[in-house]
């Protein structure tokens, strides 16, 4: 019996009340909704947003559940925008234990007519913030017991699709960068996952798959809930990579 009762138990253990995590791309759609789960739990958050304006209210509403919210604004393309975060978040909460780079554009457009500009902000923004972001809060982050870095992809991070080029070739390069960085920062306790789900029922899948049907995608809270399971998630056991994709689709495709 003891056999059997080492073998089921469990050495998860997480805790992440009184936390502080940076969720970018927060004021709205999956952004918002894993900042509401953390606040939920008790965990201290900043939210980054490039519109003032949703982001202040944003962070009016997360205020209601007891946590400290801090907002910093900034536009992710700005080169300069990543390292300026971080250190406004470190300065105001003292440290920093978690960061979701969630925040993304998408920006339907055939190969031929996918400009410079379209490709170069896709990049900026969904591949090279996330690096940024993620450079400037590693020596934070190991000073940390509950180190952790989640990167919100897309299942075009290992797919292709049609008039999508930028966007795709943008989250394949954040999957790179991804895989690297878990390997190099995992002796640091710093936890590396990232969550790759198909269209969610957002503003943005309404302009790069008009064709999906709400009804049928997973919600931003379904994406929030799998954040928060990996967040609470601190056994020997590691997940790497969660793919999401909607009831609707065919399983392994």
């Amino acid at each position: 019996m003891n056999y059997l009762n080492d073998q089921l138990k469990s050495t998860a253990k997480g805790d992440i009340k009184g936390k502080v995590a940076l969720i970018t791309g927060a004021s709205r759609g999956i952004g918002y909704a894993i900042a509401a789960r953390l606040a939920e739990n008790g965990v201290n958050i900043a939210i980054g947003g490039s519109f003032k304006e949703y982001l202040n209210k944003a962070a009016k509403e997360l205020s209601a559940y007891g946590v400290n919210v801090f907002a910093c604004p900034g536009d992710l393309a700005d080169v300069r925008v990543p390292a300026m975060i971080i250190q406004d978040v470190v300065e105001y909460f003292g440290k920093l234990d978690i960061l979701i780079n969630n925040a993304g554009i998408a920006a339907p457009a055939s190969f031929e007519d996918t400009s410079v500009e379209a490709w170069d902000r896709h990049m900026a923004v969904n591949a090279r913030a996330p690096f940024l972001l993620c450079r400037e809060a590693v020596p934070y982050l190991k000073k940390s017991d509950h180190a952790t870095i989640i990167n919100i992809s897309s299942v075009v991070g290992y797919k292709g699709y049609v008039n999508q080029v930028a966007y795709t070739a943008s989250k394949h390069a954040l999957m790179g960068m991804t895989k690297v960085l878990a390997q190099e920062v995992y002796h640091d306790g710093i936890r590396v996952h990232i969550v790759a789900p198909g269209g969610v029922a957002t503003d943005m899948v309404t302009v790069t798959r008009p064709d999906l049907a709400a009804a049928e995608m997973p919600t931003p809270g379904d994406i929030a809930d799998i954040v928060i399971f990996l967040l609470n998630y601190r056994g020997n056991a590691v997940i790497d990579e969660i793919n999401v994709r909607r009831s609707s689709n065919s399983p392994w495709k």
